[in-house]
């Protein structure tokens, strides 16, 4: 029986080192991953585009592969944005109920009372999330429509971007010939994909480490409360591995993802790698402590800058349920150790989960940003806020490629 392709949920994560795409297909109350594609990504540095021809040409390729393997074509995408441009703020909105009981409106006045603030020119607010409502005082309110009152309050978490940065985003998706249904701060998408109910609700804090970026998000109360990045990822560990073990950075990548380890004393004396060398030379033989002496200095201080950052924002009595790690460079071995021993609180790796389909080969912290965005386009559908994404059988689509390919030809 052929798939139905018109509803669809596509999230594409532009990533520092890595490009992917996740297609989804709607089935009632849940979604199944129908397809995914990887690419590494060419043209983004700390998560801003740097090359506008070099993304485009990564989005493509990992397109074209998730496309492959679920058998439709698709037309537009939930894409994820990072970088250090990002920042987050919290904002408080009031207002008179004009008939003594709240109505849609009035939910709609009071967000706009809270977002109206003198924002620079060249950014633009990318996501306004409501963290509760307090009416007549009564604080902790998630939804007050049809209660009666005459004050009502906002309580919000304001999330801006550059401007350039968010069009860049926008830009490459279009040149790739896909539409942007909507832009998505990276660790909100995360947290959609990994967080539980019970650590939002008690307190916890998200931590993503991709390529470039470092993305903190914390919750509580089953609300945001804190959103930062910092300019640093798994790029610096390789980078660092690439140096002292004198090899190209494409082999430091392999020997990290393949033998890395943040904890010297999970590494036995006797264990052995190969490093090739630079400029021709014989491969050496290194002992993997070596490496691991190379790599734990390095991750210490990321946690140690994650650490500093959530006590200085005066959140750190907030998070107590601990820490979830997710993104590609966690999966190194011994981050949660790591971790666990600078917060002195419990930590725990997030991987995507309740999804069906093809849900063992996403069932990794690298795919946690891409499952959130599927996630988040999951919710506007249901909400009503967007209509299923479209998509055409692929047969159909390779069809009218090779005519536009033969039109162009002649």
């Amino acid at each position: 029986m052929a798939r139905q392709a018109n509803d669809i949920i596509v999230g594409l994560d532009i990533g520092t080192t890595k490009i992917c795409c996740v297609i989804a297909e709607i089935d009632d109350d849940k979604m199944n991953i129908i397809g995914i594609g990887t690419h590494p990504s060419k043209g983004l540095r700390k998560g801003v585009v740097v090359n506008i021809e070099g993304t485009v040409e990564s989005i493509k390729s990992a397109v074209e592969e998730a496309e492959l393997m679920a058998g439709v074509e698709i037309e537009s995408v939930y894409a994820g944005i990072a970088g250090g441009h990002i920042k987050g703020f919290n904002s408080h909105g009031i207002i008179a109920v004009k008939d003594g009981v709240v109505a849609e409106k009035d939910k709609e006045r009071v967000i706009d009372a809270a977002k109206a603030l003198n924002i620079p020119m060249d950014r633009e607010v990318l996501h306004v999330l409501t963290q509760q409502y307090i009416l007549d005082g009564q604080s902790g309110i998630r939804e007050p429509k049809g209660m009666s009152g005459v004050r009502l309050e906002a309580r919000v978490h304001i999330i801006t971007g550059a401007v350039t940065s968010a069009q860049n985003i926008v830009r490459c998706v279009n040149r790739a010939g896909l539409e942007v249904e909507n832009v998505v701060v990276e660790q909100l998408a995360s947290a959609e994909a990994v967080l539980d109910s019970d650590e939002r609700d008690l307190g916890v804090a998200l931590v993503d480490i991709g390529g470039g970026t470092t993305d903190i998000a914390i919750y509580s109360e089953d609300s945001i409360k804190y959103t930062s990045v910092l300019a640093v990822g798994g790029n610096h560990i390789t980078n660092d591995i690439a140096i002292g073990l004198r090899t190209p950075h494409t082999e430091a990548e392999k020997i990290k993802i393949k033998h890395g380890c943040a904890v010297d004393s999970l590494v036995g004396a006797e264990e052995r790698i190969e490093v090739p060398s630079m400029g021709g030379r014989e491969p050496r033989v290194v002992s993997r402590k070596m490496l691991t002496e190379i790599i734990e200095p390095r991750v210490d201080e990321i946690f140690q800058m994650v650490h500093r950052d959530i006590e200085n924002a005066g959140y750190m009595d907030t998070i107590t349920s601990g820490l979830v790690i997710t993104g590609g460079a966690t999966i190194l071995e011994g981050m949660p150790e790591v971790t666990e021993r600078i917060f002195g609180l419990p930590v725990r790796r997030g991987n995507p989960k309740n999804f069906g389909g093809l849900m063992d080969v996403v069932d990794s912290p690298q795919f946690a940003t891409s499952v959130g965005l599927l996630l988040f386009g999951f919710r506007e559908v249901k909400r009503g806020v967007k209509a299923p994404l479209k998509g055409r059988h692929l047969f159909h689509a390779l069809t009218e490629r090779m005519k536009r390919l033969i039109e162009d030809f002649f």
